[in-house]
């Protein structure tokens, strides 16, 4: 069939939505007013109105007109391949979005790490401005989700190199915080991750692109299309001003100040001076560099987003003049942590790793192979915080900052942090 330019287009279709999570189960209501004609098929066998994929999912999926499929589903998946080659259509919510919405009210953000928080930022500095704007994608709502109010407004969407190439629209402004290594289990290698991260600001429609001006994403200049603009870090006391910390946090602000500033008309200066005003409304996001708790000499900070080894290697800069106990690991989606352990071996100050879940095991041998940084691997948070406290007897950061998913034992990061957060509540006072 031809390409769906919007969910009207699946009017008297038969539709498959493969994978219902948090965005298939919105990319079903979506579809209850278009098509009478859905399926709905996830991997694993769970709710009545979902079929299995080992249970005869597999085969209503191929007798669909159209497949949406979840991000989190490769496209190098054995189902998404089999249906390519009997003829299905394969696309995602998020295509059939961005085919229908206004594109010049889309401010798209991706990176490997830096999204959430420039998400968050670009929000802000649109409301400071007086502007309506709301953030959607995987910081709120998705898009297409028939609850989320659209205000007629901005919108920022977050965007994963999941759902980036699926894309073949591109909004008009897309903004790219940072490139590393992530997700590999599902890109394929390192290289594949990085160009499939790129690939929305390669989509042929007229667009710009605001980049970090980093030595990686200008090492991968001829993979990043549109009407490219490197920003460099912001200089003044703005991201302190805001409650965010590190080099990469004035890089983030850069980039928000750049965009709503050619969103909006208003000078940089105009959105800067905006921003300053309102620093006292602005929220820093949960899990990322969030004090906790402070307990006399130690603190401890929860930078659980950090689910890769960029955000993670960016956490031990903020805290590289002090002693630190950090607690990493996770599900293994395959990243290289050579990177990680050589920025360990960098730092003068005590630290100490604790490591935990499969990927906590890879990274404790390859630190272990590069430096002398004491690892432990332990099972489960409370024995990660016993192990981390008794390593910083004269006070410093305990840093839960994971490089790495949590899907090995959490149902997501949030679920991990408030586990560590619950952990820590539970401390005794100081002695």
């Amino acid at each position: 069939m031809f390409p769906p330019r919007g969910f009207a287009d699946c009017r008297g279709l038969r539709v498959g939505v493969y994978g219902v999570g948090v965005e298939g189960r919105a990319t079903l209501a979506r579809l209850r007013s278009v098509t009478d004609t859905v399926v709905a098929v996830d991997d694993v066998a769970g709710a009545p109105d979902v079929l299995a994929t080992a249970d005869g999912g597999r085969e209503a999926l191929l007798a669909c007109d159209l497949v949406i499929k979840s991000p989190g589903i490769s496209p190098r998946q054995p189902t998404v391949k089999a249906l390519r080659e009997a003829g299905v259509t394969v696309t995602s919510a998020l295509n059939l979005w961005c085919s229908e919405a206004l594109r010049d009210r889309v401010i798209a953000v991706t990176g490997t790490k830096g999204k959430s928080t420039t998400t968050s930022l670009i929000t802000y500095a649109l409301h400071a401005l007086g502007e309506t704007a709301q953030s959607v994608g995987n910081i709120g709502r998705p898009p297409y989700d028939p609850e989320l109010v659209d205000e007629g407004g901005w919108l920022v969407l977050e965007l994963s190199s999941f759902q980036s190439v699926d894309l073949t629209v591109a909004p008009a402004r897309i903004v790219v915080t940072a490139l590393g290594s992530d997700h590999l289990d599902w890109h394929g290698s390192l290289e594949a991750y990085r160009t499939d991260k790129l690939s929305v600001t390669r989509l042929p429609q007229a667009h710009r692109t605001f980049v970090a001006d980093t030595p990686l994403l200008r090492e991968y200049r001829e993979a990043t299309g549109g009407e490219v603009h490197y920003l460099t870090p912001d200089t003044s006391t703005l991201t302190s001003e805001l409650g965010l910390l590190g080099d990469h946090s004035r890089s983030n602000v850069a980039l928000a100040i750049a965009v709503v500033s050619d969103a909006t008309g208003r000078t940089p200066a105009d959105v800067a001076a905006a921003m300053r005003e309102q620093a006292a409304q602005f929220v820093p996001l949960r899990g990322r560099l969030t004090l906790v708790r402070q307990r006399g000499a130690l603190r401890f900070v929860d930078d659980g987003l950090a689910t890769s080894a960029l955000p993670t290697m960016a956490a031990l800069e903020v805290f590289a003049t002090e002693p630190v106990a950090l607690l990493c690991g996770g599900f293994d989606r395959g990243v290289d942590y050579q990177p990680l352990a050589e920025a360990l071996a960098r730092r003068i100050h005590p630290t100490t790793v604790v490591a935990m879940g499969p990927a906590g095991a890879r990274i404790a041998d390859v630190v272990t192979a590069t430096t002398a940084v004491p690892v432990t691997h332990v099972e489960e948070m409370r024995e990660a915080v016993a192990v981390a406290v008794a390593a910083l007897p004269t006070g410093g950061v305990v840093l839960l900052s994971p490089a790495a998913p949590s899907f090995d034992r959490y149902a997501n990061w949030l679920a991990r942090s408030e586990d560590f957060a619950a952990t820590v509540a539970a401390l005794g006072d100081d002695t």
